[in-house]
């Protein structure tokens, strides 16, 4: 019986070193691979608008149209803009702005990390010239890329209890928080590299969305998955105990398939909670059909000898097709 239990104990002790390996090698490469990629040169120019609007007067105005002409539609008379510097309203949201980001080094501490792995994994990645602005809270358009330039609207990140934020609905307002920046940044930034679904099944729109989420793991390696997803943490722990029933869901209902519109709403946009019309609605969380298409995606790159950058163009079904995904129980 001595002899039974040391060798199940010399198993176990075996397989242990063997994980502990295995865990270590990860680590290391991945250690190895953040090095590489901090060494990559990277000159970011921020420039803030925000700031140098708020310090302006209505005599500064002529030099500012002339320096920042995309901020000035020609449509607009001159006197709106002295409105606004004077404007009482304006000159409160760019005080609580430059509370919460009074310099560009905390701006530059997020943004230049993201850029360099957005260079490592796509070499033809061109550095944006950074303008941020504030915009009256319009968290429709929070960040903007256009063209060579990156627009950052620091009054949609003030945190999500902001009072300016009051009449804002609790799903929309809990991502209006500094740590959002960056995951907005970043999600911009992938719809420039991932080849838009050819289809209109839900599958390919999930898949889509999930290639959106892989990237955010590659290119912010140390956020959090909650963060990735815009969730909170008891949202993220909701999605990964229900994982399997999801599926079941929409396999069961044979959704994958489906080009309903109304998918998109239900388990896609941005949302208080899905809808799968059940009991737990009220206790899920918003875009879980994302989720789930991260899910698949993930299992793609773990069982299929790709890159990242061949994954951008690789259609839906192919992806399900040999992802091998199986759902967490």
């Amino acid at each position: 019986m001595a002899l039974t239990n040391r060798n199940i104990f010399n198993s176990m002790r075996y397989i242990f070193l063997l994980l502990f390996g295995v865990l270590l090698f990860s680590c290391n490469s991945d250690s190895k691979l953040e090095k590489e990629i901090q060494q990559i040169p990277m000159d970011v120019q921020i420039v803030r608008f925000d700031k140098e609007f708020a310090d302006a007067s209505p005599a500064d105005l002529p030099v500012l149209k002339q320096r920042f002409p995309e901020f000035f539609p020609v449509q607009y008379h001159d006197s709106i803009w002295v409105q606004k510097l004077t404007d009482t309203l304006q000159n409160q949201l760019e005080d609580e702005v430059f509370k919460v980001f009074p310099e560009v080094q905390l701006i530059e501490d997020d943004i230049i990390p993201l850029f360099q792995h957005i260079k490592y994994y796509f070499p033809q990645f061109l550095t944006p010239l950074v303008v941020t602005v504030t915009s009256d809270v319009d968290y429709r358009n929070k960040v903007i890329l256009a063209d060579s330039m990156l627009v950052l609207a620091l009054d949609n990140y003030l945190g999500s209890e902001h009072e300016f934020y009051g009449g804002i609905d609790k799903y929309i307002k809990k991502e209006m928080k500094p740590s959002q920046l960056i995951q907005d940044v970043a999600e911009v930034f992938s719809r420039e590299y991932i080849k838009p679904p050819t289809n209109a099944t839900f599958l390919g729109q999930i898949i889509y969305y999930g290639k959106m989420q892989y990237l955010k793991d590659v290119w912010l390696p140390k956020t959090s998955d909650a963060d990735k997803m815009g969730y909170s943490e008891e949202e993220i722990q909701w999605s990964e105990e229900n994982e399997l029933y999801m599926w079941r869901y929409f396999v069961e209902n044979e959704l994958l398939y489906s080009t309903d519109q109304r998918l998109g709403a239900r388990f896609i946009n941005p949302a208080p909670f899905s809808k799968f019309y059940l009991e737990i609605d009220n206790d899920s969380p918003g875009m879980l059909g994302r989720y789930i298409g991260w899910q698949i995606v993930r299992a793609y790159m773990d069982n299929n000898d790709t890159t990242v950058q061949q994954l951008m163009i690789t259609g839906a079904d192919e992806i399900f097709n040999n992802s091998k995904y199986k759902p967490k129980k």
